[in-house]
């Protein structure tokens, strides 16, 4: 009796720590596109910059890169060499780039895990396959509007966070998720597909 009373609790865990993230990826996929501030730490370094999201799309501007992605293709504009790479990414990849991706991952592939820490929720994700390149994510959600504030993962041993400000709804044209090579004529294009 206890065993299933202790099962039960897990299950009802679980499915909150599940609506928890189905409210957040609510939050950041307006039909018309999200705009956001976000700082990133990981073992290579950090930075800062803006994002924007429709969809599976989104565009990422740092002091060191621009980075567009229109649902399959990716192209990364590298400031310093003037250098364009353009590739079809993972989900491990989007995920480095995107704190957002988490928004695809969860509903397939983790076992969850909620705590409360003060104002917020703090999400576990557990991968369930070794397959999986992400293993573990932490996912800090907002209680009052349910935006997401930090997503933390671990890639191979490595630990990047993501820290999320500034959440805005926007309307959002198509085009701003597709690199024109108009805007940057002098920029060598290297095609990694």
């Amino acid at each position: 009796m206890m065993l299933v009373a202790a099962l039960l609790a897990v299950g009802g865990y679980a499915q909150s720590a599940k609506s928890v993230l189905d409210k957040a990826a609510a939050t950041i996929t307006a039909p018309q596109g999200v705009k956001a501030n976000f700082k990133m730490n990981a073992t290579s370094g950090s930075t800062s910059g803006t994002i924007a999201i429709k969809g599976k799309k989104f565009y990422a501007t740092t002091p060191q890169a621009t980075v567009w992605f229109d649902g399959k293709t990716q192209w990364t504009y590298m400031k310093n060499n003037d250098e364009v790479n353009v590739s079809n990414p993972t989900e491990a990849q989007l995920q480095a780039i995107n704190p957002y991706n988490f928004i695809n991952l969860y509903k397939r592939g983790y076992n969850y895990t909620i705590n409360t820490a003060g104002k917020d929720y703090v999400v576990h994700l557990l991968a369930n396959s070794g397959e999986r390149k992400i293993k573990e994510l932490f996912v800090t959600v907002d209680k009052k509007n349910y935006q997401p504030k930090q997503v933390k993962m671990l890639q191979g041993k490595k630990w990047t966070t993501f820290d999320i400000t500034n959440i805005k709804k926007e309307k959002l044209a198509d085009g701003q998720f597709r690199f024109n090579s108009k805007d940057f004529p002098k920029a060598e294009i290297i095609d990694l597909r």
